[in-house]
């Protein structure tokens, strides 16, 4: 079995694979505050309701956004599987399928990675990955497998609750669209800014990657896949027909594919 940990700003998902297909999943709130002992009596505890055990894992590879947490979860990792897993960094690009700008090799962001591996992988076309996270990021793979570039601002959820700490009146609103963009109460007005707003924002700026992707290599536009991922992806997706795939897992199969390669490759 094969142990993925993707720690992100406000999540840590963790998700257990065995030939391709996963078996579990386990989400945790991202806390840098809490140690590598704590996590592990968390992550045992999941596992172990759901009648994992730690000594089938044979590889591990984990991917983080918040380097502060990447440490503890190494020594949790060892300590519990006696292997020591696979960190997404410059030091596995050699190895992967995609090919990483030198101006952006200690810049990209290990799930920005993982999800251009993956299009790339999955699609073998040019794709932009919309994955809406804490940030929501536009990742731009060409039809070698060359990173194009990528967009980044701030997620859904962030911009709400930016909007909700930092006015005194308003209100944290859920994230469904309103009935109109005509918001006739507050809690209508601010999901029709934020919700319809970034439905203007996703789809405005999809069509201006295109652009730029056809004008630097020639690609139609037509031929470019724009998929959607990430735990906020359900708010737009009734809205919008600009998505040829939705994929909530698509960063996690990422990685996994990341870590086969790695595996197979004898990279440890």
């Amino acid at each position: 079995m094969l142990l993925t940990i993707d720690i992100g700003n406000t999540n840590i998902v963790v998700a257990l694979f065995d030939e391709g297909v996963i078996l579990s999943t386990w989400r945790l709130f991202t806390d840098t505050r809490r140690t590598g002992d704590e996590y592990s009596i968390v992550l045992s505890s999941l596992l172990r309701d759901d009648g994992v055990e730690m000594d089938g894992i044979d590889f591990c590879v984990v991917s983080s956004v918040v380097p502060v947490l990447i440490g503890p979860f190494v020594s949790l990792i060892e300590k519990k599987t006696g292997k020591k897993p696979v960190i997404i960094n410059p030091s596995i690009f050699p190895y992967l399928p995609v090919k990483i700008p030198e101006t952006a090799i200690h810049e990209i962001g290990s799930d920005l990675l993982c999800n251009a591996v993956e299009a790339y992988c999955r699609y073998n076309c040019a794709c932009i990955v919309v994955d809406f996270g804490t940030a929501l990021t536009f990742t731009a793979v060409g039809n070698a497998g060359e990173l194009l570039g990528i967009a980044i601002t701030p997620g859904l959820g962030t911009a709400r609750n930016s909007l909700f700490e930092d006015t005194a009146q308003l209100p944290s609103i859920p994230l469904e669209a309103p009935p109109s963009s005509l918001g006739k109460n507050t809690i209508h007005s601010i999901q029709a800014g934020i919700v319809l707003g970034y439905k203007g924002l996703v789809e405005g700026l999809v069509m201006q990657m295109k652009k730029d992707i056809t004008a630097e290599t020639g690609i139609p536009q037509e031929e470019i896949k724009v998929v959607a991922t990430g735990g906020l992806n359900s708010v737009l997706k009734p809205l919008t027909d600009i998505f040829q795939d939705v994929d909530k897992a698509f960063t996690l199969c990422g990685l996994y594919r990341i870590a086969t390669i790695l595996k197979e490759k004898g990279v440890s």
